[in-house]
């Protein structure tokens, strides 16, 4: 199993993430759990950065989609980003893109040059 969650609170409403490694069947469990252990409140902001995921399958997809409706349901907002090209796609292929706030690699560097 090979994969790394690391949750700090930035500030009272912010919380970072930093998510690495595989999330498949046998590791989605664990991000699962260690997301849950955030405590919800209204307005708050969760922004997740998956640049060290190497491999997500659709067991990975689940998590993130279970952990944004109970974002959501908390009034919040949440936001992946450091997506690989691969990554991206999983999203885009599934329409989650649609829904989600997703920011792929390439995508975050085009937005700093423009700062």
């Amino acid at each position: 199993m090979n994969i790394s969650v690391e949750l700090q609170t930035i500030a009272e409403l912010h919380i970072k993430g930093l998510i690495g490694g595989e999330i498949d069947a046998f590791t989605a469990p664990i991000l699962r759990e260690k997301l849950a252990e955030v405590t919800l409140q209204d307005n708050i902001h969760v922004e997740l950065n998956l640049q060290d995921v190497s491999y997500m399958d659709s067991t990975g997809l689940g998590v993130f989609v279970g952990f944004y409706k109970s974002v959501i349901a908390a009034n919040g907002h949440m936001e992946l980003t450091g997506l690989s090209s691969r990554l991206k796609r999983l999203f885009d292929i599934t329409g989650l893109v649609e829904i989600m706030d997703i920011q792929a690699r390439d995508e975050e560097v085009k937005i700093d040059e423009t700062v």
